[in-house]
Formats: structure tokens, sequence, C-alpha cells
């Protein structure tokens, strides 16, 4: 016996080649400038005019870090950075944390006014308030210094970020608490020992997300950092493509191609923590 062969309507084919075309449009636009960096960054050229269309140079080269770490303090910008984004990443995490515990397990004055007030301040945009940082700083010696770049983002940080981990931590079930009370636990060995564990998947990206921040960043850094020792990456890198006789495109793709190695980083770590946390809750691809 033949067996029938199912036809496929022409509208659901015509549907599905449209749909096929689309994202390979919009896949070619978002890899083509990503590789376009790439190819500059290895290109023997000093400028954007030796490069053509093809994205990969004939001669490829390490001519550009070499200029990059050799001209510039690259180096220093790249630590400084790093820094920065640890120190607001750790604090964040402990600050934020910490607050959404108590906002969602706790009872206490004002509890529900303060939280509106976290939305307030979310709404107005972080530059409304320069004129305000750059005197706070000024007034508490926390300008030109990192650690005063780093406590506006931590500030900055704790509002919505707060709101982001209380909802989380609304879900987890208070039978949880009320079991380890039985059991003798403090709250605090309940916080440490139970809720941190479990809200493991929204702590991660909150980590990730603090981190990246001070990467990618250029107001603040440009308005409270002045001497070149303690410029972050986005500040300088800008310098090197500033004004219209400069002529270190390539030295910049270089460099921001450089910066593109701890989003890869903690890309894995976040796959790897979100892998983990749906297998522990018993989720099946």
């Amino acid at each position: 016996m033949m067996k029938r062969t199912r036809q496929i309507p022409a509208g659901r084919i015509v549907s599905a080649v449209l749909i096929h075309v689309v994202l390979i449009i919009f896949a070619i636009l978002i890899i083509y400038p990503l590789l376009y960096v790439m190819g500059s960054a290895f290109s023997p050229s000093s400028s954007l005019q030796g490069i053509g269309i093809n994205p990969f140079p004939q001669n490829p080269t390490l001519i550009q870090f070499e200029r990059l770490f050799n001209t510039t303090n690259y180096k220093v910008w790249y630590t400084n950075t790093l820094t920065i984004a640890l120190m607001v990443s750790c604090a964040t995490l402990v600050i934020t944390s910490t607050a959404a515990y108590i906002f969602s397990r706790f009872k206490f004055m004002l509890r529900k006014q303060m939280m509106i007030a976290f939305l307030v301040f979310q709404i107005f945009p972080s530059f409304v308030g320069m004129v305000a940082i750059y005197v706070l700083l000024l007034r508490i010696g926390g300008l030109d210094t990192k650690w005063g770049l780093a406590l506006v983002y931590i500030a900055g940080n704790i509002p919505y970020n707060t709101w982001l981990v209380k909802s989380y931590m609304d879900s987890i079930p208070k039978s949880f608490d009320e079991a380890a009370r039985i059991d003798g636990a403090s709250n605090f060995t309940t916080y440490r020992r139970i809720i941190l564990p479990i809200a493991k998947p929204i702590l991660t990206f909150l980590i990730i997300t603090s981190f990246l921040g001070p990467w990618m960043d250029f107001i603040i850094p440009r308005m409270v950092l002045r001497s070149e020792k303690q410029l972050t990456l986005a500040v300088g890198l800008f310098q090197l493509i500033d004004g219209r006789t400069a002529n270190n495109y390539t030295m910049f793709a270089a460099g921001a191609l450089l910066v593109a190695i701890p989003f890869v980083f903690l890309f894995l770590i976040g796959q790897k923590s979100l892998l983990t946390a749906l297998g522990a809750a018993g989720v099946k691809e």
C-alpha cells in the first residue's frame, strides 16, 4: 500500500519563507557590523579609508593592538573599568538583595511609601540629576575617583533592582520561612540558607546587569572623571576618534573588540547558572 503524503498548504509555505527571509535579513544587518569591527581591528590600515565593503582584511595583522597598548593608556582604562564594575556589582548585590528581602518579608512603618518613592525616583533619567551629582561628589571629595563614580552607579541601581528582586522573592512561599523558624533558624539564617539559593537566577541577572553598566556608560564618567589615570574605557576610547582629524578608527575597533571579552564571559556564566536553576526546578528541555 502506498502511503499518502501530507500536503502542506501553500499559504503556510509562503508564510514560512517570508519569515525566514526576514530573519536572514535581520541576521545580516546585525552580524555584518560586528564582522566589520573585527576586520577593522586586524587591518594594517590606520583609517577606514583602507577598508572596503569586505569586512575581512587581505593581510590581517596585530599592529592595531600593538598601537593600542603602546601609544595609549588602554591597560589603565581597562583596569579602572574592571575595578568600578566589580565594586558596583558586589555592592549592588548585597544592598539590593538585603533590601528586597526586608521589603518582601517584613511589615514596618512607611514600607509602602518607600516602595512608591523607589518608583518615583526611577521615572527621572540619570542625567536630570547630573548637577546635583556633581555638587554632592564635590562636597565629599568623590570627583575624579573610582569610588565616587561607583557610588553614583550603586545609588542608581538600588530603586529598580530592589523592586525587581522583591517581586521574585514574593513568589517564594513564606511557608519556607515558617518551617525554618520552627527548626530554630533566625531571620538572617533563613535569608542566607533558603532565600538566596532559591533566588539565584534573579541574583545572577542582577550581577550581570550591574557589572556591564560601567562598561557601556559614557555620560556620567565623562562628568565625574578628569585625569587620564582615572578614565574608563568608554571615555578613553572616545578620545581616539574625537575630532575631525582623528585617524584611529581601526585602533578604536581593536579596543572595542577587547571590551567584548567580559561580555562573553558573563554570558557563559549566566547561561550556565540559568540551566542549573532550571534543572534544579525540574524543567526539562
